[in-house]
């Protein structure tokens, strides 16, 4: 969809459209990806970037997840065949998106993580009395929707504070990965 056309510092944009047969409640999707530099500018406007993206094709949710974070997120995602020990790190296992009953539930959570106002509602996002430490890294959006930040600095699972915030947004949000859904 995008190309900044430098190849020293490349930044595309790419996205293709998901069946209505593989995606949470049977609603086709557009699943949009962005490849861009990992470098302290990129960093500095990422939650900037999510936003505009997010709130320009009026998503439901979506997800900045740096690249050895999504290689995690692939393995949580299953049942898989030939993985008994389940996913990695003590994270839960994430329903296949076509096992997902609603649209309105985020697959996974990421580093920095839009949420429509209809996906806040439907998480129960914010809600004061539990959220006091993601409020702080959190900002509303022009269309009621919110973009949350797990961690300061982009998350690394090797970073054992990054794991445990990564743990407690699951914990507090069991609707995310399909896991509230009998």
């Amino acid at each position: 969809m995008l190309c900044n056309g430098d190849e020293s510092y490349p930044v595309t944009m790419d996205g293709r459209r998901e069946s209505a047969r593989s995606s949470p409640g049977g609603e086709p999707q557009l699943l949009v990806h962005a490849n861009v530099p990992q470098d302290e500018r990129v960093v500095a406007v990422a939650m900037d970037m999510l936003e505009n993206v997010a709130e320009g094709v009026r998503a439901k949710w979506g997800t900045v997840a740096p690249g050895p974070l999504r290689l995690v997120i692939a393995a949580q995602v299953g049942p898989k065949l030939g993985n008994p020990d389940g996913p990695p790190l003590g994270l839960p296992m994430l329903k296949l998106a076509w096992n997902i009953r609603s649209p309105k539930v985020p697959r996974y959570l990421g580093w920095i993580n839009y949420w429509s106002a209809a996906v806040a509602e439907a998480i129960g996002f914010p809600d004061p009395s539990r959220d006091a430490e993601l409020l702080a890294r959190a900002r509303r959006t022009a269309s009621g929707g919110w973009v949350v930040s797990l961690s300061e600095a982009p998350l690394d699972v090797d970073n054992p504070a990054h794991l445990e915030a990564l743990k407690r947004a699951y914990a507090r949000f069991p609707e995310i990965g399909g896991r509230s859904e009998a």
